[in-house]
């Protein structure tokens, strides 16, 4: 099936770095991570839409080797290994409680939004849930933005990881993400098939 790329506004060369090159990464070089990058990926990735733009999405930087001896024994057996020497992991939580912020994300709402989040627990867990997904998609775009790779891994014990680094309950972690230039061993695995067009689109 022949690829279509005309109706793309965005070049040939940043479509396959953000996606059809792109690879996810199992191990790094010990090329750093600098704040310069982290930060240019957030201020990229923060203008990723959410629901009433309520961006519960938490980011928590392990770069010392302090603190990912604190997340490594939570991580399966085989994240363990690249999470420790990945040169920058980022715990990805969401914030149960973001709505206490709307005077900063949606001022001309906060009350509505404070009274319509606040009274339902349920409500509110599963928004955070759902739109703290979607920024972390934006998150690993803006990695591979950046020039660098990601990897992205849910095998972990969360309770443990929010015990460990969450001690209020208030965030709750659904991804760990280790980000870094790939390593010369880096595996090339051979890209598994995605689904056409025609598979998963239903027009009516």
């Amino acid at each position: 099936m022949s690829e279509i790329t005309e109706p793309l506004e965005l070049a040939r060369s940043a479509q396959d770095l953000l996606f059809r090159e792109a690879r996810t990464a199992n191990s790094f070089s010990s090329e750093p991570v600098s704040d310069a990058q982290i930060r240019a990926i957030h201020d990229l990735a923060k203008y990723g839409p959410t629901s009433m733009n309520i961006q519960p999405l938490r980011v928590t930087l392990l770069r010392s080797a302090e603190s990912r001896e604190r997340l490594v024994p939570l991580m399966m057996e085989g994240n363990q290994p690249k999470t420790r020497t990945a040169p920058l992991t980022a715990i990805l939580s969401y914030d149960t409680e973001f709505h206490e912020r709307a005077g900063s994300f949606f001022p001309s709402r906060e009350e509505g939004i404070r009274n319509l989040f606040g009274a339902d627990e349920q409500f509110r867990t599963d928004n955070a849930r759902l739109n703290s997904a979607l920024q972390a998609g934006y998150f690993l775009i803006g990695i591979r933005a950046a020039g660098l790779a990601a990897g992205p891994m849910t095998g972990f014990d969360a309770e443990a990881v929010n015990k460990e680094f969450f001690g209020d309950g208030r965030q709750r972690a659904f991804v760990v993400v280790n980000l870094g230039r790939p390593g010369p061993d880096h595996p090339e695995f051979e890209r598994l098939p995605r689904f056409d067009f025609e598979d998963v689109t239903t027009e009516l």
